[in-house]
């Protein structure tokens, strides 16, 4: 890849602009394929690796921590930690008494993802949902500590409030406490306005570095559900991508394919393109469960023309 690395906000963390999404890893993906997926995947040359505490307790059968283990089986074997990014979080309920961001359960919380993904550090450490009974300056003093452990390189913040981040960004500037250097937020061509209108502002303001999940809209974007029935094929449910069929979302779809075909893509080439493109992201991040959708990654070398990128905001217009 003759691809130009970019920096993560204020971080020194320099990443390609792909992150490989690590929600799938022992839910879609079963670990034999989920190795299969890293391997190619760095391969390549990419090396952004997102996971979570709570990766995959939602499936059948899993308690939450599926996604770190697999993940860290997979760099025990490689030995390759020091080539990787790897971000985390910590926050999501994983059960009643597994959630929060509480002093006590962030500490005990760090050590078990340290212990699955067997590392000593996390690159990139997310709160991934805010608790607001918890006071800002506690949950950044809790951060503080891990970064002076040596157990936490930067942290990001994910699905917390416009009003709390910035109210997170004062308090680390007025008591000398760390502050989020990258925003997770939903971002894609079509869950726009939300970030565009109301995050948006804040990442220019603070320099943040954005990693937009749900990048494909749960798999619409991909041109593959066009129909209720095509809905309720999903392996991921139905439900997340229900929402999306509407005049509005097979308007993009329809975009979306007309832009493909036009550049020899796939509709979530563009897709992602278009977001890789966008001036405020990073990285989008986005996952595969099977290795042939790996050719994702194509969307990284994809130059959309200046007209395919106004005929793709026109069309996705809110």
């Amino acid at each position: 890849m003759n691809l130009k690395k970019r920096k993560l906000g204020g971080s020194d963390l320099e990443v390609y602009p792909f992150a490989f999404g690590g929600n799938v890893f022992g839910w879609t993906a079963d670990e034999n394929t989920s190795f299969e997926l890293l391997e190619q995947y760095t391969e390549l040359g990419f090396n952004f690796i997102d996971t979570a505490d709570v990766y995959s307790a939602w499936a059948p059968g899993n308690k939450g921590g599926e996604s770190e283990t697999i993940l860290g089986k997979w760099i025990h074997q490689k030995k390759n930690r020091d080539q990787l990014i790897i971000s985390t979080k910590v926050g999501a309920e994983i059960n009643a008494t597994h959630k929060g961001l509480k002093k006590e359960y962030i500490l005990a919380e760090v050590e078990e993802s340290l212990k699955r993904l067997q590392t000593d550090y996390i690159d990139l450490y997310f709160t991934h949902f805010d608790d607001t009974s918890v006071e800002i300056e506690e949950v950044l003093e809790t951060y503080q500590k891990l970064i002076e452990q040596g157990k936490v390189r930067f942290i990001g913040t994910s699905n917390m409030s416009p009003e709390r981040i910035e109210a997170s960004m004062q308090i680390s500037k007025q008591n000398n406490l760390p502050s989020y250097t990258v925003l997770q937020p939903e971002f894609n061509l079509y869950d726009r306005k939300n970030y565009e209108k109301n995050y948006e502002p804040i990442v220019e303001k603070y320099g943040l570095g954005v990693m937009s999940y749900f990048s494909l809209a749960s798999g619409f974007l991909t041109g593959k559900y066009k129909s209720e029935a095509d809905a309720e094929k999903s392996k991921r449910g139905s439900d997340f991508i229900k929402k999306y069929i509407n005049d509005r979302g097979l308007k993009i779809v329809k975009a979306l394919e007309e832009v493909a075909a036009k550049n020899t893509a796939t509709s979530a080439q563009v897709a992602l393109a278009w977001l890789i493109q966008h001036p405020t992201i990073t990285a989008p991040i986005a996952s595969a469960s099977q290795l042939g959708q790996l050719d994702i990654l194509k969307s990284v070398e994809l130059n959309l023309s200046t007209d395919d990128l106004s005929y793709l905001n026109k069309a996705s217009e809110y």
